[in-house]
């Protein structure tokens, strides 16, 4: 099979296309013929060893000191069932599925493997590869914090960079579970931020967020636009600040409250199957849907990371690897 692989940490130019070879599925694995993935916000930050200040060194430990310790990136994909290990009953071979493998990445490869009991569901209905590929990302992550921060129907949660694929998961998701949403992004995104039913879409090139007068329950800062002691500003008492792209110092000052009852929540998000699962319900239902801003083709992955290295990205950027 052939794979894109990051041997070093360093721009797109790092990544090279080799053969490799094809996994077999061990007992209760399933090989998977990858239809799709995505280029994400985390598979920048890890092919450049760009993680969050006083993270560099703790990220280094984890994913490799010179290099991607799993030189092959790629975090969700979907595609079709080739081949299941001894002992498999969920899953049968020709069955569209979907999957989140998250951290251990690997799905910039036409074949991945996936243990049978892993993050791991079947095609939702009405939804094709591309889309598929691009639930999970933002989805799950949208799921850990808003599950964390406790978000009740009827309160009121500010969006802070609502074009992303984190920032627009949480839009959809909050809404469905009944948030009243503002959501902030530049002006060339406008028509498409309203597009995903928040109930307020503020333009930050001409407003100075930081200074608006309303106060909301939830703050869910999908882009490190703000710290905590400006959020407390925006927050009603018991509020809570969502650092959803904090650094080493977000995580240490979530371990405190501010003034009356305010926090922040910080942190990787979990990598739950019972999120997976749930995101293609809710898609099948027609609750969550990703917004899909470009398709490369496998060959042009490099060119894929370079245009989300631009920060330009909207939503998801999709590769399609079988096609």
């Amino acid at each position: 099979m052939k794979a894109w692989f990051a041997r070093h940490y360093g721009g797109p130019e790092v990544l090279r296309l080799e053969e490799a070879q094809t996994p077999s599925p061990k007992p209760h694995e399933v090989l998977i013929r990858v239809h799709a993935t995505t280029v994400n916000s985390g598979d920048v930050r890890v092919r450049g060893c760009d993680f969050p200040f006083g993270m560099k060194t703790l990220g280094r430990l984890a994913l490799g000191w010179n290099g991607p310790r799993q030189p092959v990136l790629g975090t969700e994909f979907a595609g079709v069932v080739e081949t299941v290990g001894q002992g498999v009953t969920r899953f049968q071979r020709g069955d569209a599925v979907y999957a989140f493998v998250g951290i251990k990445m690997g799905a910039h490869a036409e074949y991945a493997l996936v243990s049978e009991t892993g993050p791991m569901a079947k095609l939702p209905e009405g939804l094709d590869f591309h889309q598929a590929a691009a639930l999970c990302f933002g989805g799950t992550t949208a799921l850990h914090y808003l599950r964390l921060a406790g978000l009740k129907r009827g309160e009121t949660m500010l969006v802070l960079g609502a074009s992303g694929a984190v920032g627009m998961a949480l839009v959809q998701l909050g809404k469905h579970q009944g948030a009243v949403v503002t959501a902030t992004t530049s002006t060339g995104n406008l028509d498409l931020v309203a597009s995903q039913g928040p109930d307020r879409v503020i333009d930050y090139k001409t407003t100075d967020v930081a200074a608006l007068a309303d106060r909301f329950d939830i703050v869910a800062d999908a882009v490190g636009a703000m710290d905590f002691g400006t959020a407390q500003k925006l927050l009603k008492p018991d509020g809570r600040y969502l650092a959803i792209a904090g650094a080493m110092a977000e995580m240490l000052g979530s371990l405190r409250k501010g003034p009356e009852g305010r926090r922040m929540i910080a942190g990787p998000a979990t990598e739950r199957v019972e999120d997976v699962v749930e995101l293609g319900r809710l898609a099948a239902a027609g609750h969550f849907r990703p917004h899909i801003d470009r398709v490369f083709c496998f060959a042009d992955l490099p060119a894929a990371h370079a245009y989300v290295d631009t920060g330009r990205k909207r939503g998801s950027v999709v590769i399609a690897v079988a096609e």
